[in-house]
């Protein structure tokens, strides 16, 4: 994609920030993404920066894709959320044939598709398809996309998994489960969606294990897991982000309990916002290196390498790391009034914690990166 094209949507996500950053209050009270938002990242073509450009969409590369979240998510992360998903979810069309990826998709502005990547499901073959049954929890932007990418274990007669397919379902098949009281990222709307006995035509479906994308762009042989941990990742900078300018502002004036002067004159708080940008940005800077290490490779038309790929895995668990440690401390300095809902960081605070959860980011990413890095195997689905 043109650097011209991705300035683009750098600037839209920018720009979103006032409308983001006035409805965030009420996607918090009601749990769900307010429509003005999200019509607003339908149109400015947010949702679709990584559908192929044959089809409609912008086809960016993921390391500019990592910063329109990462700025999204420095405003408010479960606006940021929603449009990872939806932009990581709808990266399935470039999967299916062609002629089934323009229905999913429809006419411009698009379609929204939300999805979810564990296959808490059975996918039973018949003839022309699969039927689906199942139950899937974080169904994030259930409420307001038309299609929703979910996977399903194929098994053998004897009850073994011999595939996990994922299928594109109309969300109008779907039913939704009023599930999503938690503590943070409260403003996605990820609610556990049912499905029973929906058969999804085979165009509609492609494998996990073997399925090849339809699209030869460098993004289409990015390690699909990888990109979805690079995403995770870069809605935990923009909170980390997000959370230290809100203490930089607050610095000159917020004076501690027990302090006669204001925090930016005392000696602890510098040192610790000092360790905390440094942890923000070099988490950042190695997550950025390993995302463009693997593209590199892609665009020489080399296969990118188990290290490589593990590297992208482990660096946006780092990445996550030193965002916590960014937000936790700006959280900290800010003393007794960060608790209150009026002021923004108790709300960094429990959404960074909440995306902590992610498996894509949490400690088992650590142990499979270094058995790789040992030159041993890994579990299926880390790389």
């Amino acid at each position: 994609m043109s650097t011209a094209n991705t300035s683009v949507l750098l600037d839209a996500a920018r720009d979103l920030a006032p409308l983001i950053a006035a409805h965030a209050d009420a996607a918090e009270q009601a749990r769900r993404a307010q429509m003005p938002v999200v019509e607003a990242l339908q149109n400015a073509g947010i949702f679709h920066m990584l559908v192929p450009r044959s089809l409609g969409g912008s086809e960016v590369h993921p390391a500019e894709f990592m910063g329109v979240i990462e700025e999204l998510a420095r405003t408010d992360a479960s606006a940021a959320w929603v449009a990872m998903i939806g932009a990581s979810g709808v990266i399935t069309v470039a999967y299916l044939d062609p002629a089934a990826a323009a229905v999913v998709l429809g006419d411009a502005p698009y379609s929204i598709v939300g999805g979810v990547t564990n296959p808490s499901a059975t996918a039973t073959p018949t003839q022309g398809g699969y039927t689906l049954n199942g139950r899937w929890a974080f169904g994030s932007g259930c409420q307001h996309s038309q299609w929703m990418a979910l996977s399903g274990m194929v098994r053998s007669p004897e009850g073994s998994v011999i595939d996990v397919r994922f299928a594109m379902i109309p969300t109008s098949e779907i039913e939704i489960l009023d599930t999503w009281d938690v503590a943070g990222l409260r403003g996605t709307g990820s609610h556990d969606v049912v499905v029973k006995d929906v058969f999804v035509p085979a165009e509609r479906t492609y494998s996990v294990v073997g399925g090849l994308p339809q699209h030869s762009g460098s993004l289409y042989r990015f390690s699909l897991f990888g990109l979805l941990a690079v995403s995770v990742a870069s809605v935990a900078l923009g909170i980390g982000r997000g959370a230290l300018d809100q203490l930089k502002e607050l610095a000159p004036t917020k004076v501690p309990f027990g302090r006669r002067r204001p925090l930016s004159d005392w000696n602890v708080a510098q040192t610790q916002i000092a360790e905390a940008e440094a942890a923000l940005r070099s988490g950042r800077a190695f997550l950025l290196d390993a995302i463009n290490d693997m593209s590199d490779s892609i665009e020489r038309g080399d296969e990118p390498t188990n290290e490589q790929r593990a590297l992208v895995r482990l660096a946006s668990t780092q990445a996550t790391r030193g965002a916590v440690h960014a937000t936790d401390t700006a959280y900290n300095l800010a003393g007794g009034s960060a608790i209150y809902s009026s002021n923004l960081l108790q709300r960094r605070f429990r959404d960074i914690h909440t995306l902590t959860q992610h498996v894509m980011v949490g400690p088992s990413s650590l142990e499979a990166a270094g058995r790789v890095l040992l030159g041993l195997s890994v579990p299926p689905g880390f790389l």
